[in-house]
C-alpha cells in the first residue's frame, strides 16, 4: 500500500520531497476497517509533520483511498503504554465534504494575511467557544470562501459533517421561504439541529431586511449553546449601516478578521502551484504576465483552466503564440466587482439621462426603455433577485422588474442592434 501511495504522491511532489517527509513514515493499513495508522520516527518529526505537511498529505490520501476512511498518528518511539491513548486522541476522518481543494495548505499566505489564517486554524481546532462568531471579511477574490470551507473541512475531520450547515445567505433565506414554505418555527427547529453554522456572502443580508430578526434568533441559539458560527462577507460588518442594532451587536461578540487582496507575490505562488499540479509548461515570463494582468483570483483560476484545456484538447505544447492568442481573446475583468450603481451609471451615460431618471417614476419612452435595459443588465450580470432589483430602482415592485427583464430579453432575440448594444454596455460595465 505504501508504495502505491508513493506513486500517487509523485504526481504532485518530487522524489526528493517524498524522501524527506514520506519515506520515514510507517503504515498500518486495514481496508476492512477503513483505517490507516501512520507512525512517525520521533516526536519532533511528528510536530513538524503536523504543522507543515499534514493538510496536504490528508487531501492526497483522500484522493487515493476515497471517502469513509479514518487516519490516526503515533510516534514510533513512544512508550507502548501511551500509544493507544495517543492514537485515540488524533483519530481523524479524511473526508473533505466541502471540497477537496479547500484546505489551509492550499491557501497561499504572506505576512498580510497571517493573522486571519492563524485565527481560522484556531477556530477549526477549538470550535465552539473561543471566537464565536468568527467573521471573515475581504474583497471579492481574496479567498473568503476558501477559508470558510477550509475551516469546515477541518472540523469535519473530527465531527460528523451532517452536523455542519454550509450555505450562502441566499440559501439560508431559501431554507425558510421555500423549503419550509415560510414557516419560521419549522425552519428554525431544523437549523437548530446543526452544531456548526457556516454562512457565505453574508453581505447579501442587505437584500433581505425582513430576515434580520430571524438571524438574531439563530445567533442567540448558536451562541448560547456554544455552537460555532463562521461567516464570510465583503466589507467589514462594522460598516454596515443597514443592520438591525441587535444583529449588529451580536456580530461584535466574536472575532472579525480581514483578508487582503492577493498581491503579486501570492498570485505568482498560486500560478506556480497550479502549473505544477496541472503539468503546464509556462515560462517565468508567462507566469509573471498572468500574475500582473489578472488581479482577480477567480478569474486567474479561469484563465489557467483555459490554458490547461488547450493543452489537453488541442496540443500538448503551448507555444508563446498560443499563449498570447488565448490571452488576447480573454476579457480582463469579471462582473465580481459590479454593482447595480455601476450599471445604472453606464446605462445613464449611454442614453444621456440622469441616474435619478432611471430610479425615478418618469415614463417617457426614452427613459422607460433605458430603465428596462438597466434592469435587464443587472439581472443578467449580477443575478440579483427581482425584489432586490426593485429596491435598487427606487422601490419598484418586483413584478415591474420581471416585466422589464422579460421584455428586453424577448426584444433582443429579433433585434440585432439591441443585441449589439447590450453587448457593448456589458463590456463598458466590466471595464468601468
Amino acid at each position: 500500500m505504501k508504495e502505491s501511495l508513493r506513486q500517487h504522491l509523485l504526481q504532485t511532489c518530487t522524489d526528493e520531497e517524498l524522501k524527506r517527509w514520506f519515506d520515514p513514515l510507517s503504515f498500518d493499513y486495514s481496508e476492512e476497517n477503513k483505517r490507516l495508522t501512520v507512525g512517525f520516527p520521533h516526536a519532533f518529526f511528528a510536530r513538524w509533520f503536523e504543522s507543515d505537511i499534514q493538510d496536504k498529505f490528508e487531501a492526497q490520501l483522500n484522493m487515493f483511498l476515497g471517502n469513509g476512511y479514518v487516519v490516526s498518528y503515533k510516534d514510533s518511539d513512544a512508550p507502548e503504554r501511551l500509544r493507544g491513548v495517543q492514537v485515540a486522541d488524533v483519530v481523524k476522518r479524511i473526508d473533505f465534504p466541502f471540497g477537496q481543494e479547500f484546505t489551509f495548505d492550499t491557501f497561499l499566505i504572506n505576512k498580510k494575511n497571517y493573522f486571519p489564517i492563524a485565527s481560522a486554524k484556531e477556530v477549526a481546532k477549538q470550535s465552539g467557544s473561543l471566537f464565536n462568531p468568527f467573521i471573515i471579511c475581504g474583497p471579492g477574490g481574496s479567498g473568503k470562501t476558501h477559508l470558510l470551507k477550509s475551516v469546515a473541512n477541518e472540523i469535519a475531520k473530527k465531527h460528523d459533517y451532517s452536523t455542519i450547515f454550509m450555505g450562502s445567505l441566499e440559501e439560508l433565506n431559501s431554507l425558510y421561504s421555500i423549503r419550509f414554505k415560510g414557516d419560521p418555527f419549522k425552519a428554525r427547529n431544523h437549523l437548530f439541529e446543526y452544531n456548526f453554522l457556516f454562512i457565505d456572502d453574508f453581505h447579501k443580508i442587505k437584500e433581505h431586511p425582513h430576515f434580520q430578526q430571524e438571524l438574531v434568533n439563530i445567533f442567540n441559539h448558536f451562541y448560547d449553546n456554544k455552537k460555532q458560527m463562521v461567516l464570510a462577507c465583503r466589507e467589514k460588518v462594522t460598516s454596515y449601516d443597514f443592520l438591525d442594532d441587535n444583529l449588529q451587536s451580536r456580530l461584535g461578540w466574536g472575532l472579525i478578521v480581514t483578508l487582503k487582496e492577493p498581491d503579486l507575490e501570492i498570485r505568482v505562488g498560486y500560478i506556480q502551484r497550479q502549473v505544477r499540479s496541472k503539468r503546464l509548461s509556462l515560462s517565468k515570463e508567462q507566469v509573471l504576465t498572468l500574475a500582473q494582468r489578472f488581479a482577480d483570483f477567480r478569474y486567474l483560476q479561469g484563465i489557467l483552466l483555459k490554458l490547461f484545456a488547450f493543452k489537453e484538447l488541442v496540443k500538448q505544447d503551448l507555444s508563446q503564440k498560443d499563449f498570447e492568442h488565448i490571452l488576447a481573446n480573454t476579457e480582463e475583468k469579471t462582473t465580481d466587482d459590479l454593482t447595480p450603481k455601476k450599471i445604472l451609471s453606464v446605462v445613464a451615460e449611454h442614453f444621456n439621462v440622469h441616474v435619478k431618471d432611471l430610479t425615478g417614476t418618469k415614463r417617457h419612452q426614452h427613459i422607460a426603455h433605458a430603465r428596462q435595459v438597466a434592469m435587464f443588465l443587472c439581472r443578467q450580470m449580477l443575478n440579483t433577485s427581482y425584489p432586490a432589483l426593485g429596491r435598487a430602482f427606487g422601490g419598484k415592485d418586483h413584478s415591474t422588474v420581471l416585466y422589464s427583464v422579460k421584455k428586453i430579453d424577448q426584444l433582443q432575440e429579433d433585434d440585432f442592434e439591441l443585441k449589439q448594444l447590450l453587448k457593448t454596455l456589458k463590456n463598458k460595465c466590466r471595464m468601468s
